[in-house]
């Protein structure tokens, strides 16, 4: 999610985007509906995590876990993106583990009031934060898309420097997709 809150973009492979047919995610607009989506999973289904995104009109679009997230959201920019699982507690469902892993949308880890507004609006339970943050950068030099891991922000393909705020979204030269 950009901070000024438009959405992020596609950025992953172009022939993935070119595949995408309408009607990707399942759209949840209520607390029964969500759950009633969630018990038609199998038990199998539900020792994975189910690919997610949030659209641009706040709402949640889970789908199955190899899923492509830009399938999910039909194309469109998201809100956020990443994977989620669900267990029942105290008789109804709630979020236990999710994260903004998403190498097609790579949103920002400040993405994550977007997710908990919309698990808010269908009475899901959730934890306050991503239980798995995934800090994603542009590489100035070469433009790739990079994972920052433990505060090491050097690009692992070229050497340079990455910056320290989220740029994702900044357009590449020529279009170049991460």
């Amino acid at each position: 999610m950009s901070v000024r809150g438009r959405g992020c973009r596609y950025v992953g492979p172009a022939d993935l985007k070119d595949a995408v047919r309408p009607s990707g995610g399942h759209r949840t607009g209520s607390a029964a509906d969500s759950a009633h989506w969630i018990a038609e999973r199998t038990a199998a289904e539900l020792l994975e995590p189910f690919t997610f995104v949030v659209d641009t009109a706040g709402m949640l679009r889970p789908a199955p876990r190899r899923s492509e997230h830009v399938a999910c959201a039909d194309g469109e920019h998201v809100l956020s993106a990443g994977e989620i699982s669900f267990t029942r507690e105290a008789g109804r469902w709630v979020v236990d583990d999710v994260s903004n892993q998403s190498t097609g949308y790579c949103p920002d880890v400040a993405s994550w009031p977007a997710v908990a507004h919309a698990l808010d609006a269908i009475g899901l339970g959730h934890l306050s934060r991503f239980t798995h943050p995934v800090v994603f950068r542009r590489c100035p030099g070469c433009q790739e898309c990079a994972i920052v891991r433990e505060d090491d922000f050097i690009c692992v393909f070229c050497g340079s420097d990455l910056p320290k705020a989220w740029n994702i979204d900044a357009a590449p030269p020529h279009d170049r997709r991460c």
